[in-house]
């Protein structure tokens, strides 16, 4: 079963958990990933009380896990399991999710990722262009995720480096 809407109201509040793969998923890996979440989540709890959580694959290559602290926090040992599922997909599929080292931009309406030394190498001898669109995975709640997680070179985090 596919998430396509999320259930949780647009909120500062509600915490945002984005697990950024190296490429885009093939259609059956995300029906099975879309399969594995919604059965996790719908049994996450924190302390045996239930999380109210949701989740979507962006741009086929994004897992972003959204949880309702104001209802219930999210403990060490709820994201600790939340990490070890995560870590399960990532083995079986080989995506990179734990891999911080890279980005992810949009080039010609295409995301592309590049091992963080590569990508700042093109942008210095101009290999690529300025005009991209840059992924910020440090968003960590809806909010912040909705208007600053695809953000303008010049606007993001990337144009620091350049």
């Amino acid at each position: 079963m596919k998430i396509e809407e999320s259930n949780i109201v647009e909120t500062n509040d509600y915490r945002v958990i984005i697990y950024p793969a190296s490429r885009p998923l093939e259609t059956k890996e995300a029906k099975v990933i879309t399969e594995k979440l919604y059965d996790f989540l719908a049994g996450w709890a924190a302390h045996g009380k239930p999380l109210s959580s949701s989740f979507k694959i962006e741009k086929n290559q994004f897992i972003i896990i959204c949880v309702d602290e104001e209802k219930e926090m999210a403990s060490g040992c709820s994201i600790d399991a939340l990490g070890k599922i995560m870590r399960e997909i990532d083995a079986e599929y080989q995506l990179g999710l734990f891999d911080r080292m890279k980005a992810s931009f949009v080039e010609d309406g295409t995301v592309k990722t590049l091992k963080l030394q590569e990508f700042k190498s093109k942008l210095r001898s101009g290999e690529l262009s300025k005009e991209i669109e840059v992924f910020d995975f440090s968003k960590n709640t809806y909010l912040e995720f909705l208007s600053n997680f695809l953000l303008p070179f010049g606007r993001s985090w990337a144009a620091g480096i350049a």
